[in-house]
């Protein structure tokens, strides 16, 4: 991959379709935290305690933009804001409401913040695929909620039997 921002990145694929496909960077932390979102776009969680979940980067495009990737197991689903399944556990959405739950203590237990998120237009990511610029493994909550995100990406290879020091790395070797 040619694009430094996708080196050694895992990214969730939440829609694909024929029109083109998006979905979140799930192993790139920022310098923030769940407060300083909380912050920026004023919800009050009163009472509640800090809430321990990650805030990443989930792609290059509009990073200005927030979705919320949540384990939805027993999780009322928010009435606004576009909420999608991804699998039968996880789920995202960009809804204030389920912001505002989660910073007064009542939302889901686990989740990230993901800011921007990775879009591709339609062929795209299919063409990528056939370069070998991406390396697909199956959906695994484990890996998206259960793995530290600094070692995600050796996880998903490492689940395809791939020692991730084999991995060739075309953007350096080209450099």
């Amino acid at each position: 991959m040619r694009c430094p921002f996708f080196n050694h990145t895992l990214v969730l694929l939440i829609d694909h379709g024929d029109e083109g496909s998006f979905g979140f960077v799930v192993n790139r932390l920022t310098d923030l935290d769940m407060d300083d979102v909380f912050q920026e776009v004023g919800v009050d969680g009163g009472a509640a305690t800090q809430v321990d979940a990650p805030v990443l980067l989930g792609g290059p495009v509009s990073p200005e933009t927030g979705w919320i990737l949540y384990d939805a197991e027993g999780v009322p689903q928010p009435s606004s804001g576009r909420t999608i399944a991804v699998g039968e556990r996880i789920a995202c959405s960009a809804s204030l409401e389920l912001l505002q739950r989660i910073a007064r203590g009542d939302g889901p237990d686990t989740c990230a913040m993901m800011l921007g998120y990775a879009g591709w237009g339609a062929g795209q990511l299919e063409s990528e695929m056939k370069e070998g610029s991406w390396i697909p493994v199956d959906l695994d909550y484990n890996l998206v909620f259960g793995t530290p995100v600094e070692a995600r990406w050796e996880a998903a290879l490492a689940s395809l039997g791939i020692d991730p020091a084999r991995v060739i790395d075309t953007h350096m070797a080209s450099a």
